[in-house]
């Protein structure tokens, strides 16, 4: 009698073409000079290869998993662009130039591609569209704005395993916690969260994505994995131990776990090498995008 197969277990992540390769001087001419010229620069310079963007070093990792994968497992790169086709014609050549695997994409045509999201089954949409990843988080997709570069952030390892970190409340969680440090102060927050501590909190926006990297990782072994994931959150004791419980009871591997009871996060997402970094402040990502790739989650209360 045959054994059947595993499911092949895959994660999707689409990003826009901005957040992937460096747009800012055609970005330019669209916003001073308008569509046309933009069409116009863009069909002109087909063929002149773009610089890597801020995402870059992020997409090159994870395509890298899939020669350690096998058959067991897939990472897709999904390309979603406001783009024509016309125009977009540059970007996939710079893909293909820099040695991306990167077979499907969406042109919008001047539209937020937010739409196609869902419907190529991603886990992941990255984009340097503020409104675009709001859109998309409405849509009850996991989303995150890349911001710029800081001045002199430091350089991505090209080598190493993918480091992956994120904040806790409003992002892998939900932000019903937070809304009690806001409302009422640190001190119901963790008399709270204290008597709440075997009470798993309900789900945030990037939660799929967090179980989608954890099935990738559970292909690979416990030692030395090629992806290793991080908690890094201004919680501390007391109120850490419904975070850990929620996380066991969700049966999701963390590798770390940082308690920083309101310690700055820029220096230990540095410690960590983290090449993305996901938070929904934005003073937290103002500050970690001096040290790492930071992904801005607009949700929760500290969003207004």
């Amino acid at each position: 009698m045959s054994k059947t197969p595993a499911p092949r277990v895959s994660l999707v992540v689409a990003i826009s073409s901005r957040a992937l390769f460096d747009l800012d001087a055609s970005h330019r001419i669209f916003e001073t000079e308008g569509v046309d010229a933009y069409c116009r620069y863009q069909i002109g310079r087909e063929e002149e290869i773009l610089e890597p963007g801020v995402a870059f070093p992020l997409v090159k990792k994870l395509l890298a998993l899939n020669a350690q994968l096998g058959e067991r497992g897939k990472v897709e790169i999904i390309l979603l662009s406001r783009n024509s086709s016309d125009t977009g014609l540059r970007v996939l050549n710079s893909a293909r130039h820099h040695g991306l695997d990167i077979s499907r994409a969406a042109f919008a045509g001047g539209s937020s591609p937010y739409r196609y999201v869902a419907a190529f089954g991603a886990h992941l949409f990255l984009s340097t569209d503020p409104n675009d990843v709001r859109l998309a988080l409405e849509a009850g997709c996991a989303a995150a704005t890349i911001l710029p570069r800081a001045a002199s952030p430091a350089p991505a390892a090209d080598d190493g395993p993918l480091r992956i970190a994120f904040d806790g409340d409003a992002v892998i969680f939900s932000d019903e916690a937070e809304r009690i440090f806001r409302n009422e102060g640190l001190e119901a927050f963790n008399a709270t969260e204290s008597r709440a501590a075997r009470e798993p909190l309900s789900a945030g926006p990037l939660k799929g994505f967090l179980i989608a990297v954890h099935q990738i990782q559970a292909l690979f072994p416990a030692q030395d994995p090629p992806l290793r994931t991080a908690l890094i959150t201004s919680r501390g004791a007391p109120s850490h131990e419904r975070v850990v419980r929620t996380l066991r009871e969700w049966n999701i591997r963390i590798d770390e776990a940082l308690f920083l009871g309101g310690l700055p996060k820029g220096v230990f997402l540095k410690a960590f090498a983290a090449d993305i970094f996901f938070d929904d402040q934005e003073v937290h990502c103002d500050a970690a995008r001096l040290h790492v790739a930071t992904g801005h989650v607009p949700h929760g209360v500290a969003n207004g």
